[in-house]
């Protein structure tokens, strides 16, 4: 009955199943813990690890943490919810998310879980309008989450936000080079979906499909002209929506997001309780991981094992002068906001194949 049940599985989604098999955890925790050996091995001091104090603040604020990081889910489910007008139940988003995030762990998180949204909402019996709207629609609301947001944070706090003593945008290092070039990237392929959802999706068409004549590209053509399509689709169901559609879709947005990063901050002023408790520091570094993330964005590797590692330390480095200290931080924070997610996704995915297979089966 399985094997009868799989025949309704295309060979793309098969391609999908096979880009979030359980075995695909292997790669990003291998990458993760080489790299953390790696700066083990080259920052590692055992008298700054002596330093660290394993008091009740500290297990108080990781558990501040894990409250921020279940908020944050929440936020996602929420957002599901939302835009499948209810077609799920609440506990079902849950469920999906949890399988959504997995998908983005083991995927470069240049390429994100995309593919493996569409496949899920569609054998949830969403309607192929549906299922793409809430995929495209995400894309839209993530992007603009961090394309308007950015510059307000520059306002405040100047370009101090990108790197530990910037004086100005013309004293960019190489990773301040690579979040310019990131945020450019968001901006444009961001403008080019709002453009298509709520402009003149018929104008993207014919722009992909003029551009895919060029030899070179011909290989992309029919995914260029399903895409404009799919806007166009797409486009349809955003005219008909209320301002407290979108409202609400983006506030869900931000404070999953949001709560993200604050896991982070409750991180760090776990294990290093001097730093000021006061709003404008914690914005401050809350803003300096908003940018770390813009650049993470574009990692090739899954879900950025190995770049976020690297980065954090440096980043942080005029909060957290404990090298060793960073290091422990940043291996809690992936632990609990990374590698739970696939460990979480292994355990949920074979179940919900097998779900999806008993129903199809019948």
């Amino acid at each position: 009955m399985a094997n009868k049940a799989q025949e309704n599985f295309s060979d793309a989604d098969h391609k999908v199943l096979k880009s979030i098999s359980v075995t695909k955890i292997i790669l990003p925790i291998l990458i993760g813990v080489a790299v953390v050996l790696y700066l083990l091995w080259r920052k590692f001091d055992p008298a700054d690890f002596g330093k660290i104090d394993w008091t009740t603040h500290t297990f108080i604020w990781i558990g501040v943490a894990l409250l921020l990081l279940i908020i944050r889910h929440l936020g996602y489910a929420t957002r599901l919810y939302i835009l499948a007008d209810g077609e799920f139940t609440f506990l079902k988003c849950v469920e999906l998310i949890f399988i959504w995030e997995f998908s983005s762990a083991v995927s470069p998180t240049s390429v994100g879980g995309s593919a493996v949204a569409l496949l899920i909402l569609s054998k949830e019996k969403l309607s192929g309008a549906k299922t793409t709207t809430i995929v495209i629609y995400t894309v839209v609301l993530d992007t603009l989450f961090f394309v308007v947001s950015i510059p307000i944070l520059y306002m405040f706090f100047g370009s101090s936000i990108i790197r530990p003593g910037l004086t100005g945008l013309s004293d960019l290092d190489k990773w301040g080079m690579y979040f310019a070039g990131a945020y450019v990237l968001m901006v444009i392929y961001g403008s080019f979906f709002y453009y298509g959802l709520f402009i003149n999706p018929v104008q993207i068409k014919r722009t992909l499909a003029g551009i895919t004549k060029i030899r070179f590209l011909k290989k992309y053509r029919r995914r260029a002209i399903t895409l404009g399509n799919d806007l166009i689709m797409v486009s349809k169901e955003m005219k008909h929506r209320s301002w407290k559609f979108h409202l609400s879709a983006f506030l869900a947005t931000a404070v999953a997001w949001s709560f993200r990063f604050l896991v982070l901050n409750a991180l760090i002023f776990a294990f290093v309780p001097e730093i000021p408790s006061n709003f404008l520091t914690q914005f401050a570094i809350y803003a300096r991981l908003k940018v770390m993330f813009v650049i993470i964005a574009f990692s090739p590797t899954p879900g950025g094992s190995g770049f976020i590692e690297i980065l954090f330390s440096g980043f942080l480095s005029d909060y957290i002068s404990n090298s060793t200290a960073a290091l422990v931080i940043a291996f809690v924070w992936r632990l609990m906001a990374y590698y739970s997610y696939l460990i979480a996704g292994a355990i949920i995915i074979p179940n919900w194949l097998r779900k999806i297979l008993s129903r199809s089966s019948k």
